[in-house]
């Protein structure tokens, strides 16, 4: 226990007393007065425990805050971009298409990066053919539009030009597809990690 800490203690044993005092002085019912003084010990404890273990306390949510953020940005080391499986099992990513967020789940049976007609929309991407397509979905066929993305920025990896599919039917998600990862020189999986070579 250092000094500041020391100080602390010492200050939380002042306001007990007093408490205790207080109690005394309005001549509670002593079990009525006991209840009363162990709640104060227990939030007197608590505070002390918080104000002992502060360092430990914001360390902890910070290294939290990193995994997350690694999680759904990805990591660089050695020129790879490192994704986190998520908790449902998924690879998801944070990235920039035409300098827009969007949140995308990475996904090696869409053959095409499909994107939402919201998203599409705030990307300022409109459709490159008056023909839409039928695509095959989990949840069944599909009909997009077609389009292409000026810009698709996925941790450090950029590409341009970048054909997508649009439609209201993919709700608020967006995916990249095969045509992006067949993009790199490399991608695997690693234990829960996906990894991306440029």
């Amino acid at each position: 226990m250092n000094g500041e800490q020391s100080a602390e203690f010492i200050y939380l044993i002042a306001i007990l007393v007093f408490v205790a005092s207080a109690f005394m002085v309005r001549r509670v019912p002593i079990g009525q007065g006991l209840k009363m003084f162990a709640g104060w010990v227990i939030i007197f404890l608590a505070a002390f425990v918080a104000f002992t273990l502060k360092d430990d306390i914001v360390g902890f949510a910070q290294q939290v805050m990193d995994e997350r953020r690694a999680e759904s940005t990805g990591v660089t080391q050695g020129g790879e971009l490192r994704i986190k499986q998520s908790l449902d099992g998924h690879f998801w990513v944070d990235a920039e298409l035409n300098g827009q967020n969007v949140r995308f789940l990475v996904d090696s049976g869409a053959t095409t990066t499909s994107i939402s007609a919201d998203t599409a929309r705030r990307a300022g991407i409109t459709q490159s053919s008056r023909f839409p397509a039928v695509v095959q979905t989990a949840n069944g066929l599909v009909e997009v539009q077609r389009g292409r993305a000026e810009r698709l920025k996925v941790g450090h990896i950029v590409r341009e030009d970048l054909a997508l599919h649009m439609s209201d039917a993919f709700g608020d998600m967006n995916v990249l597809g095969m045509n992006f990862l067949s993009s790199l020189s490399g991608w695997r999986v690693e234990g829960r990690n996906l990894i991306l070579t440029p």
